[in-house]
């Protein structure tokens, strides 16, 4: 059993349990890019701890999330390997002893200033027409703080127009718990549109195909507009806008617990977790429309209804 032929065995394994296409084809890519060419056929009892070091030396230093993930992987490929007696130890365990030590870096998603949100909306996501899913699933991210994946998939089943609440069911969400967001303001203004429209009977944002809208297809979008002058390099990333609604919220003085249930974080102490028994929806509700009207307009107070869309006008 060669070190290429155990992969590929594990890959047809794990695939049926990967929640995407990318993910199962990056998956094997990564070793057949990294790997494969320096030990692929070399039997598995044979590997040695030099050999994964050095499939892995190449990148470790100027790709080192590439080689972690690729590490990841080897490690599952020798874990199989030892379940099923074909090793007594897993040799890549223990390639930092054999490795410089990489420096420790942390990436954040670009995100834009909150100051400079309302130019940004002005400039590109204005007069949207009912059809133009991707800049109204960008403005609808924006104004509901809401992560990509959640948006893309939005159903109407999962809107309550009249009680203004979008329910995000857990099976979508990261932390799979049910999300209820308040739809004021704008973002009501947007959805409703939207559905008056109805290009689609179950996806709120189809694209063309009539399918949930690639995360691809937003980032190509924010990549392709004109960044702010304070905001250097790329625009942002839809899930930067999430940063920019949190800073908006402390710079403003909306409490911590209001600003973190908007954005649906979990809360990491167990004990407190325990005893926050309600999502604050109601007291939410101001928070979020004091943002679309930022978003829209610029200000913090209510001006009026700002409409996106140039149908609904």
């Amino acid at each position: 059993m060669t070190f290429e032929k155990a992969a590929r065995e594990v890959w047809q394994i794990k695939s049926a349990s990967f929640r995407n296409a990318k993910h199962t084809a990056q998956w094997l890519s990564t070793l057949e890019t990294y790997v494969f060419k320096t030990m692929g056929g070399k039997a598995l009892a044979d590997v040695t701890p030099k050999d994964c070091a050095d499939a892995l030396r190449p990148i470790w230093l100027i790709k080192p999330e590439t080689a972690s993930r690729t590490r990841q992987r080897m490690d599952a490929v020798f874990q199989w390997a030892w379940a099923h007696g074909h090793i007594s130890a897993n040799p890549v365990r223990v390639v930092e002893h054999l490795l410089p030590q990489q420096a420790a870096r942390v990436e954040h998603q670009p995100a834009m200033p909150w100051r400079s949100v309302p130019a940004f909306v002005t400039a590109h996501l204005r007069d949207i027409e009912p059809a133009d899913s991707t800049r109204a699933a960008v403005l609808f991210a924006m104004l509901t703080a809401g992560r990509s994946g959640e948006v893309r998939g939005a159903r109407w089943d999962e809107f309550d127009l009249d009680a203004g609440i979008w329910t995000v069911p857990a099976d979508r969400m990261k932390a799979k718990l049910p999300h209820r967001v308040p739809l004021v303001g704008a973002a009501l203004d947007l959805v409703r549109a939207l559905k008056a429209a109805q290009r689609h009977e179950t996806l709120a944002f189809p694209s063309p195909r009539g399918l949930v809208l690639s995360d691809m297809t937003l980032t190509a979008f924010l990549r392709r507009v004109k960044a702010p002058s304070d905001t250097p390099g790329r625009c942002a990333t839809l899930h930067g806008f999430r940063s920019s609604f949190r800073d908006w919220a402390s710079e403003n003085g909306y409490a911590r617990d209001l600003a973190e249930r908007a954005l649906a974080h979990t809360i990491a102490n167990k004990v407190e977790a325990a005893y926050h028994r309600t999502d604050l929806l109601e007291q939410r509700c101001p928070l979020m429309e004091a943002w679309a009207e930022w978003v829209m307009t610029g200000t913090t107070a209510p001006a009026g209804n700002v409409l996106p869309f140039a149908a609904a006008v």
